[in-house]
């Protein structure tokens, strides 16, 4: 299929560019560890989460600020191209119009998926260990394919709309700080009253929680089918708007 094969040309474009220059897979990666690495041997003795291991009870929510940092710079590559005139060149060619934005959406899942595998190898070395068995193992890989695919749908928006590098990256600040406000770091029962409201009904709560219960009880009751719900509503809307854009945009 046609379009098909030129998104595959594109995706392999873009994934030649980041492996020229994987420092961006390595910055994305390094901030998280570093904060993982500060909670679990600085300040997780002072936190009570009920688990033996603090990084076990971390470790979820690294691995989504982690994904919120690196689509930062899907949206960067898009403006880049944008700028440089890419989508207009690419346009003029016989090519499918959908497979110059599926490239980049590719390319975020893939580079996404190698810095999270980063931060695993070093949780493990840290004392990361789970109870999950291979079908626990590939519902976390889903969900967090998901997350990532709702929030590079959400990066592709400002990347077509930003008038600078900066504008491009910056909607990705308040995403790498949601996770402090939930049950990523602590249990929300220790919280204030209204920020634990905000932080029980968000959807990095029951993502994290949703991962968390995968990866140690096995049981994720309802929590699941809201995780799931938010990212695919994200990434319902954010489609529908970054398609607007980019047919306005071309």
């Amino acid at each position: 299929m046609k379009a098909i094969r030129d998104t595959r040309i594109l995706f392999g474009r873009s994934m030649r560019h980041i492996l020229r220059s994987p420092d961006t897979i390595i910055t994305v990666a390094i901030i998280p560890i570093m904060i993982m690495l500060m909670f679990v041997y600085v300040l997780g003795g002072a936190i009570q989460t009920g688990t033996d291991n603090y990084v076990d009870y971390l470790l979820p929510g690294i691995i989504l600020m982690a994904i919120a940092s690196g689509i930062a710079y899907t949206a960067v590559r898009l403006f880049t191209d944008v700028q440089k005139g890419l989508f207009q060149r690419f346009h003029s060619m016989p090519i499918s119009r959908s497979s110059v934005l599926w490239g980049h959406v590719l390319t975020s899942l893939v580079s996404n998926a190698i810095s999270v595998v980063l931060i695993i190898l070093v949780a493990l070395l840290i004392g990361f260990r789970s109870s999950a068995g291979i079908l626990e193992w590939l519902a976390v890989a889903g969900i967090l394919l998901l997350f990532t695919l709702a929030l590079t749908w959400v990066a592709v928006i400002p990347g077509l709309t930003a008038k600078s590098v900066d504008g491009a990256s910056a909607f990705s600040y308040p995403l790498i700080f949601l996770p402090f406000i939930s049950s990523a770091f602590v249990p929300t029962d220790t919280m204030p009253t209204a920020v634990r409201v905000f932080a029980e009904n968000q959807p990095v709560t029951s993502i994290v929680n949703t991962i968390r219960a995968l990866l140690y009880s096995g049981s994720v009751g309802n929590e699941i089918w809201i995780a799931l719900a938010w990212c695919v509503g994200i990434t319902v809307v954010a489609y529908i708007f970054a398609v607007l854009k980019y047919k306005k945009t071309i």
